[in-house]
Order: structure tokens, then C-alpha cells, then sequence
């Protein structure tokens, strides 16, 4: 019932995850956060069962951090993946397996913005855009048919709106608040939520922006 989005462009990448967090037909919370940060141009979406969802994302972040104090340098996006895949990987082999899945994102001043997709099976592979959850299933549609790599952040919120609001429109679990995190060379920010109020499909606002519907997105 999740939904977790990532899109990387060039300069930067962008997170968007859903607040509810539910358990089998019961929603426990509508202001979940799902997205950790792991160093200052790091940062990971969650999704899965609640309690290995934190549990497996605090792991990783302490262990990126206690590299950075013994080697006095960050780990880049791709080592980190790669830790956090082989981590899964060792869990999957134990009696405790972690059912966990995560979008990476970073930013490094050699390769730019950077997303990895890992699955509870310690699949991992690079990405332009990617998703998890039901609604992944409506958001890379339009991911396919409108991202663009030169897009700047601009245009890259609007494009996540348009996914939240076709997700809301055709998901039968209602998931209508959305959590949004940029990461790029400044660090990490969070921008305004998307949130969805009624049959309008108001969404969440930016400076200057008015509530839009998904018409009026894709014009």
C-alpha cells in the first residue's frame, strides 16, 4: 500500500514518499517519514514492514557515519549502495531477513545526482526514476512519457505532483499526503508536501504556484 518515488537529474535528486503508514486494513499514522538521512548528500526512501524499515535504515545510516569518522571522507552514492545491498544480502541468509525496500539517492561532484533502487532481495541497479509500492506502477508510466535529465527543480516538483495525482486518482488505498526531499551540492532540503485535499486534487504548494489538477499539469 506504499508508494515510494525517486528521479535523479543532473544536478540534483528528488524523493517523494507518502506519510501513511498502515498495517494489514488499518492506517496507524498519516505523517510518516520514510526518507532517512544517511550523510549530508545522502539520503534513503523506505518502505516494507514498519519495524525493520527503521531499524535496517538507522543501521545503515550509523555505519555511513562511522565510516566518515575513521576515514574522514563520505562514502559516495554508489558505495553506499553497494553496502547497504550486501547488508540485505547477508540478512537474507539469516533467520531474521529484513523485508525492506529502498530508493538511494545522492549527489557527488564527480558523478552528479545519483538514485540506486535495492529490493528485499538485494537486487540493486542505478536509475534515472524508479518507485515502489502500487503506486510506483502509475508513476513510472508518466516518468516514462514526461522526465526529461535537463529538468531543473522547478519542473522536476511538478512532475512528482503529476505522479501523486494520478496515483491518488486510480489507487484504491487513499495515500494523500506526500513527503518531498531534494538532495544536490548544497546538501539536503525538504520542499513543501503534496497534499491532497477531497475530489479537488489540491496539491501541495510552492511559492507563486497555485493548487493545479492533473488536467492542468499535463497541459
Amino acid at each position: 500500500m506504499e508508494c515510494i518515488i525517486g528521479v535523479a537529474f543532473k544536478d540534483f535528486v528528488i524523493l517523494a514518499t507518502d506519510a501513511t503508514s498502515v498495517s494489514s486494513i488499518i492506517v496507524q499514522k498519516h505523517n510518516e517519514e520514510k526518507v532517512y538521512k544517511l550523510s549530508d548528500h545522502l539520503m534513503m526512501a523506505v518502505s516494507g514492514a514498519s519495524g525493520d524499515t527503521h531499524q535496517f535504515a538507522e543501521f545503515i545510516a550509523k555505519n555511513v557515519q562511522l565510516y566518515k569518522m575513521r576515514n574522514n571522507y563520505e562514502l559516495s552514492t554508489a558505495a553506499a549502495a553497494h553496502f547497504t545491498r550486501q547488508n540485505l544480502a547477508q540478512s537474507l541468509r539469516s533467520r531474521s531477513a529484513y523485508n525492506v525496500n529502498m530508493l538511494l539517492a545522492g549527489f557527488d561532484k564527480d558523478a552528479g545526482g545519483e538514485l540506486f533502487f535495492l529490493d528485499y532481495l538485494a537486487a540493486s541497479i542505478k536509475l534515472n526514476y524508479g518507485a515502489h509500492g502500487y503506486g510506483g506502477m502509475f508513476a513510472t508510466s508518466i516518468l516514462d512519457r514526461y522526465y526529461r535529465k535537463d529538468m531543473n527543480e522547478d519542473e522536476a516538483y511538478k512532475l512528482v505532483k503529476m505522479c501523486v495525482s494520478d496515483i491518488h486518482r486510480r489507487l484504491l488505498v487513499n495515500l494523500a499526503r506526500f513527503h518531498v526531499h531534494v538532495v544536490d551540492r548544497d546538501g539536503l532540503r525538504k520542499l513543501d508536501p503534496i497534499v491532497i485535499e477531497g475530489d479537488n486534487l489540491v496539491l501541495g504548494k510552492r511559492p507563486g504556484d497555485e493548487p493545479m489538477v492533473l488536467e492542468e499539469l499535463m497541459a
